[in-house]
C-alpha cells in the first residue's frame, strides 16, 4: 500500500512582550514630519526613551541624519543609528512582529497604511524591508504579508491568546472590513493564535488608531490584564470604559478562570489647541530590565507608577514624560517595537 505524503504541522506562537528581546526599534522625528513645528522638544523625549532602553538592551534608531542624532547623546552604547526615510515615528505599528515558527524566531512584515489611510505611510511601510536588506535582522527570516496589521492592535499572552478590539480589527478602513471570523482565521494562520478575546467597547478622544488595544488594556502576565478606568461620571469616556470593564470581567483564562483585572487611573483631560489628547497609562513598554511608562504632568502619574511596582517587582519602573508625544496622537508604547531573539 502506498503511503500518502503528509505535510508536517507548523507550530506558530507570538511571544509576549515580557519575554526576552533582541532589540527595540525606534524611529526619530525629523524636519519633514508632523513634529517639525517643535522638533527639538520632540527629539528630547525620544532621546530619553532610547537612553532608558539602551542602559541594558540594544536599540535600533531609524533617523534621517545619523550623525546629527548621535550628537544628541552623551553615550551611544547599545545604539545603532540607521539612516532611512520615514513618514512618522510610530514603529509599534510598522515594525516587524516577532513570532516563533517550529521553535525558530521569524519576523513578519505586515502592511501599514497609516491607520486606514488617514496619513501617508509609504515610507514607513518600507522600513522593515530596508532593515532586512541592510542586515539588521541577521539570519532571522522575514516574511512580507499582504494584510494590514498594526502591532498596537494586538496583545499576546505568549501562549496563544490574543486580546484585541473589534473597532480596529474589523474597521472598513482596514482590509476592506473583515468580520471577526475572517480576522481570526488570518491571525490563526500567521500568528498561530488559539484564542481571541474581543473588546467591543472603549476608546480615547484624539486617538487616530480606531481604538488600539495598547491604549486600553494590556496583558502583564498570563492571567492578569491591566486596563484604564475612568471614575468621573461627567467625562465623555466614562460610559464606554465602564462597558469595557464589564466585558473584561467576562473573559476567562485558558483554564476557565476569571482574569486578575487591575485598573489603571485616568488622567485629567489634556488638550492642545482645544483638542483633547489621548493620554493613557496603558501605553507602557516592557523591556528586558525595565517597565517604562508614560507620564503626563498629572496627579495620577505616581498612582500608576505604584501599580506598576506591585505588578513588576523584579523590574526597574521608569517614568518618562510623554505629553509631547500625545500631541501627535501616540505615546511611549506606540513609539517603540521590541524585536524578539
Amino acid at each position: 500500500m502506498m503511503k500518502r505524503n503528509t505535510i508536517p504541522a507548523v507550530n506558530k506562537r507570538m511571544p509576549a512582550e515580557w519575554e526576552k528581546q533582541r532589540v527595540v526599534l525606534l524611529s526619530f522625528p525629523h524636519e519633514d514630519s508632523d513634529w517639525s513645528d517643535r522638533l527639538n522638544s520632540a527629539l528630547s523625549v525620544f532621546v530619553r526613551i532610547a537612553q532608558t532602553i539602551a542602559y541594558k538592551e540594544s536599540v535600533y534608531i531609524v533617523c534621517d541624519n545619523a550623525q546629527k542624532i548621535k550628537d544628541l547623546f552623551c553615550s551611544t552604547d547599545n545604539m545603532s543609528f540607521i539612516e532611512l526615510p520615514t513618514d512618522d515615528t510610530w514603529t509599534r505599528d510598522y515594525g516587524v512582529i516577532t513570532i516563533e515558527e517550529n521553535g525558530q524566531t521569524k519576523y513578519l512584515d505586515f502592511t501599514f497604511d497609516g491607520w486606514g489611510g488617514k496619513f501617508e505611510a509609504t515610507l514607513d511601510n518600507s522600513v522593515n524591508i530596508a532593515l532586512q536588506k541592510q542586515g539588521y535582522f541577521g539570519n532571522t527570516p522575514m516574511e512580507t504579508i499582504d494584510l494590514v496589521l498594526e502591532g498596537g492592535s494586538i496583545e499576546s499572552d505568549g501562549e496563544g491568546t490574543i486580546l484585541t478590539t473589534s473597532e480596529c480589527m474589523c474597521n472598513p478602513n482596514r482590509n476592506g472590513g473583515l468580520s471577526k471570523e475572517e480576522v481570526e482565521a488570518k491571525l490563526k494562520e500567521y500568528l498561530g493564535v488559539k484564542r481571541f478575546l474581543w473588546l467591543d467597547h472603549g476608546y480615547l478622544a484624539g486617538d487616530d488608531t480606531d481604538s488600539h488595544i495598547d491604549t486600553l488594556a494590556r496583558f502583564v502576565n498570563r492571567d492578569t490584564i491591566v486596563y484604564i478606568k475612568c471614575d468621573d461620571e461627567n467625562d465623555e469616556h466614562y460610559e464606554e470604559l465602564l462597558k469595557m470593564e464589564e466585558q473584561l470581567k467576562t473573559f476567562k483564562t485558558p483554564e476557565g478562570k476569571a482574569y486578575n483585572l487591575v485598573a489603571l487611573p485616568f488622567t485629567k483631560p489634556k488638550y492642545k489647541d482645544g483638542v483633547r489628547l489621548p493620554a493613557t497609562y496603558a501605553n507602557f513598554l516592557i523591556t528586558n530590565h525595565a517597565l517604562i511608562y508614560p507620564t503626563y504632568d498629572d496627579e495620577a502619574d505616581k498612582i500608576a507608577g505604584d501599580i506598576f511596582k506591585k505588578l513588576f517587582p523584579n523590574l526597574e519602573i521608569i517614568p518618562i514624560n510623554c505629553l509631547r508625544l500625545i500631541e501627535q496622537g501616540g505615546s511611549l508604547h506606540c513609539s517603540t517595537m521590541q524585536i524578539g531573539l
